[in-house]
């Protein structure tokens, strides 16, 4: 796949326990990155309204105050020791990377906090934390991304890292890379949807009013983000699609919901959107049979019609490329074997 790779209890059961996320603050840390972790890992709940995680904040010192980017510190209560414990480790953005930034090295607290790692723990870097997993090696030989800006340089200081500057976010199973700021939203709502399905995922994002999904090959920005005045955008025809993804949908119907021509339209789509129509409809399919399939229990055929895949073939051939995995073994995944 490209940007992204996607690999009921009975009664007097225990409930596991919460899957557990240690954010690693370093100086420098930016407000907005440190509390994204905290807002989407800490507002997911199962049926029963359990946590599903978590969340605990650690410094690669003992417990203390931690400078911050703004005009105030944080006090982070946790040290190094939390990270030993941790089944995912998020990496959010800093200012102060000193030699990692500068030298792709890592400090000696940092090298030393990242010891207490245990193999197989999840890691997940927020913008510019991604240098800090590169300089552990961590990246090495992997696709990652990082914030626009830092592309270039990023590429040139760890040239073994396949860096995409035009995605929102990378998943590559343990390790998960993300552009800058509010891709770092995208990222943990994606990891959520990964681990519980979108209906948590979803619910996580009704909660804290952010779109629920844009998917991880999005371009992290576009030429004009915002339209200008009087100036005929796509909104109209996306919202009509997605009222009729169970039809075949041609490139001049949307076209002609917004009264341009078919160039026009493909011209204005790509540059709100950052994909091409084709490209945004199948994944809007994409996420329609993901619902579906954790959601109900329509028959395979019957999900692919709804979609507009028109085919189970069809629609398996997008999920696997998109997902890596059959429409069969992803429902097993959030609705368990029997179905339920």
């Amino acid at each position: 796949m490209a940007e992204q790779r996607v690999r009921g209890g009975g009664r007097g059961r225990r409930a596991p326990a919460p899957h557990r996320v240690a954010v690693l603050v370093m100086d420098g840390v930016i407000p907005f990155e440190l509390g994204i972790p905290q807002r989407i890992f800490g507002r997911a709940r199962d049926a029963e309204g359990r946590r599903l995680y978590e969340v605990v904040t650690c410094s690669v010192r003992p417990p203390g105050p931690v400078r911050t980017d703004a005009d105030f510190a944080v006090l982070v209560e946790h040290g190094p020791e939390a990270l030993a414990a941790a089944d995912t480790v998020v990496v959010p953005a800093s200012h102060e990377l000193g030699p990692v930034y500068e030298e792709g090295r890592l400090t000696d607290d940092l090298a030393a906090a990242f010891a207490r790692v245990r193999p197989g723990t999840r890691m997940v870097s927020i913008c510019t934390g991604g240098y800090v997993l590169a300089a552990a090696g961590l990246l090495d030989g992997r696709p990652a991304t990082t914030h626009w800006a830092h592309a270039v340089h990023f590429q040139r200081l760890f040239p073994r890292i396949e860096v995409d500057a035009d995605v929102l976010f990378i998943d590559d199973g343990d390790v998960l890379t993300s552009a800058g700021v509010a891709a770092g939203l995208d990222l943990c709502l994606h990891v959520v949807r990964r681990d519980h399905g979108s209906a948590v995922a979803n619910e996580v994002a009704r909660s804290t009013v952010v779109p629920p999904h844009r998917d991880g090959g999005q371009a992290q920005y576009v030429q004009r983000p915002v339209p200008e005045p009087r100036l005929a955008t796509t909104t109209t025809a996306r919202a009509w699609a997605l009222g009729r993804l169970h039809e075949p949908l041609q490139l001049r119907d949307l076209a002609e919901q917004e009264a341009m021509s078919v160039r026009t339209f493909t011209r204005r789509f790509r540059e709100e959107v950052g994909v091409s129509p084709g490209q945004w409809l199948t994944r809007q399919r994409v996420e329609r049979a993901r619902h579906l399939l954790e959601s109900t229990a329509l028959s395979v055929d019957r999900v692919a019609r709804e979609c507009g895949f028109g085919t189970a073939q069809s629609m398996r051939q997008h999920l696997q490329s998109v997902l890596g995995v059959t429409p069969t073994a992803y429902r097993r995944t959030f609705r368990g074997a029997d179905g339920r």
